[in-house]
């Protein structure tokens, strides 16, 4: 049965890319992907049939940045009877396990603005948890949620107030630090972004931190799988099947925050479908 993944690290040349675990949560697949068959892929599930999705940050350290794809669901649980249970609440614990505290992050970047990418926006006080840091999203992303109270959406008070006079607006290929590049990948959201880290010298190697672009590795083999909460489910097909070509090169590594087990791992070229490789080793 797959499991929540734990922290992992993938180095290129003097950069490294981190999972910083925040927290996990157990979804029913007939909510959450709607008319999908899950026969050929029942070591996903567990006992009740439900599958794991990890909830985390990727912590992105080079010679003088510190940088934080997304930021978790934060310190809450809940329960979506029949449907869902989410735990959060672990980040900022993983990110002192690194040595580092919040005001040694300089840059925070979202894929996107769905709840469980921005839960430690604020902390407990109201404040920025990151003080220093540079906060930035896509600006369709922005300007799809500002002003809405939806549940999967930022929360009002808790997010789109605090972030209204700081946040800053990225694009595709703008760079956010030397070797950190942003990648246009709209669908799960309309200013949906995934992230693309390289390390530079003779390591020819990437990452792309996909956001979700996908939620679990079965949708590396059923690409045209789309998730409950997809806006435009189309448009992310199609961003799914373009991506998953361009990354079966060899030298990509992905890195899936919603992935069980490991979130780090390769698409590997199809004999008759994609198939998934996970786990450090193969990193």
């Amino acid at each position: 049965m797959a499991h929540p993944a734990s922290r992992a690290q993938v180095r290129l040349g003097d950069t490294t890319v981190t999972y910083l675990p925040d927290g996990h949560a157990w979804l029913n697949p007939a909510v959450f992907f709607p008319s999908s068959e899950w026969a050929a892929h029942a070591a996903f599930l567990d006992e009740r049939g439900w599958f794991p999705v990890s909830i985390g940050s990727f912590l992105i350290r080079t010679a003088d940045r510190v940088v934080l794809v997304d930021l978790g669901l934060g310190p809450v649980e809940f329960d979506l009877p029949g449907k869902a249970e989410f735990h959060g609440g672990g980040l900022l614990d993983a990110l002192a396990a690194e040595d580092l505290a919040p005001g040694d992050v300089d840059t925070v970047v979202y894929t996107h603005l769905h709840h469980d990418h921005v839960g430690w926006t604020t902390g407990p006080g109201g404040g920025l948890t990151f003080p220093h840091a540079k906060h930035l999203v896509g600006k369709a992303e922005w300007t799809h949620w500002w002003g809405t109270e939806e549940l999967v959406g930022p929360d009002p008070e808790t997010v789109q107030q605090p972030l209204a006079d700081v946040i800053g607006f990225v694009d595709h290929d703008d760079v956010i630090a030397p070797g950190i590049r942003v990648l246009a990948t709209p669908g799960h959201t309309p200013g949906h972004h995934s992230i693309e880290v390289t390390g530079g010298g003779d390591d020819r190697r990437r990452v792309v931190v996909l956001g979700d672009v996908m939620h679990c590795q079965v949708q590396v083999a059923e690409s045209h799988w789309s998730f409950a909460f997809d806006v435009d489910a189309e448009a992310g097909v199609d961003t799914r099947e373009r991506l998953l070509d361009d990354v079966a090169d060899g030298r990509t590594i992905l890195a899936g925050g919603h992935f069980a087990g490991q979130v780090f791992g390769r698409v590997l070229p199809p004999v008759s479908r994609r198939v998934w490789a996970g786990g450090p080793e193969i990193a």
